[in-house]
């Protein structure tokens, strides 16, 4: 695992620094990884908006044009 500084993000649960880890997303039936910011300890993840917004949106137009 590869703690980074992120901007001074930490747990709220667990009070220790996120770390970016190779994170599986399901959606839709589909998965696929991407590095996340995650808590080493309990595995709370930290999902900004542009991510979710990107990663979705390329899902989703993937399987559209299926």
């Amino acid at each position: 695992m590869e703690h980074i500084d992120e901007g001074g993000l930490y747990c709220a649960r667990c009070a220790v620094p996120l770390a970016r880890i190779e994170t599986k997303f399901s959606y839709l039936g589909h998965d696929f990884k991407h590095p996340v910011l995650k808590c080493p300890v309990c595995g709370q993840l930290y999902l900004p908006e542009d991510f979710v917004d990107s990663k979705i949106f390329e899902v989703e137009t993937l399987l559209e044009d299926k």
